[in-house]
């Protein structure tokens, strides 16, 4: 590969988590009448992702995500062109219905370790101060939406270039958090 181009958000480095930033507000890709959705708090656990499911910039292999408690997220701008992606997905994505761009996404299973948590996106923000990017994640599934599995160790090196650990599953935090849960929905 000449030119790795993983995110637009980080490929060229990204800047660090604001200190006391407390939230902004994201809005879609349309020119006019933009959905805008108020965060109210800052966002953690921001990674690359992977996955099939997740959105992405065009041109980009990954989609940058983080999450923020659901209380603090509020669509304050034209909430009538939200649309539910796939509503029998874990993480309910709901986007633009014209541009297509996915706002946030909630999860609705009260018993999932990730409910109270939405997943959005900074990069559709023009303030700053979001938490940074820790992490890659799924990154093998880019495979799975084309990537030549030739460039894997390419990508990965870039990742690392830029401070990013990969994973093909979530940051080791995060998968502790949800064998946590399980256990102990296990001893209820």
């Amino acid at each position: 590969m000449n030119t790795i181009k993983l995110h637009p958000s980080i490929d060229n480095g990204f800047p660090a988590t604001g200190n006391d930033f407390n939230g902004g507000v994201l809005n879609c890709q349309c020119k006019t009448d933009k959905v805008s959705v108020k965060l109210t708090a800052q966002t953690a656990h921001n990674h690359a992702c992977g996955c099939s499911k997740c959105w992405k910039p065009e041109g980009a292999l990954f989609s940058q995500v983080a999450v923020v408690p659901r209380e603090n997220v509020e669509v304050i701008a034209n909430q009538d062109k939200l649309e539910t992606i796939d509503e029998s997905a874990v993480i309910q994505r709901h986007a633009c219905s014209v541009c297509g761009t996915h706002m946030y996404g909630r999860i609705e299973n009260e018993s999932h370790p990730f409910y109270g948590l939405d997943f959005v996106h900074t990069e559709l923000s023009d303030d700053k101060g979001w938490s940074a990017p820790q992490f890659a994640a799924f990154v093998s599934s880019i495979i799975e939406t084309g990537t030549d599995p030739k460039d894997m160790n390419a990508i990965r090196e870039r990742f690392n270039q830029l401070g990013l650990p990969t994973y093909d599953c979530l940051s080791p935090a995060l998968m502790d958090a949800i064998a946590t849960h399980i256990a102990a929905q296990n001893k209820a």
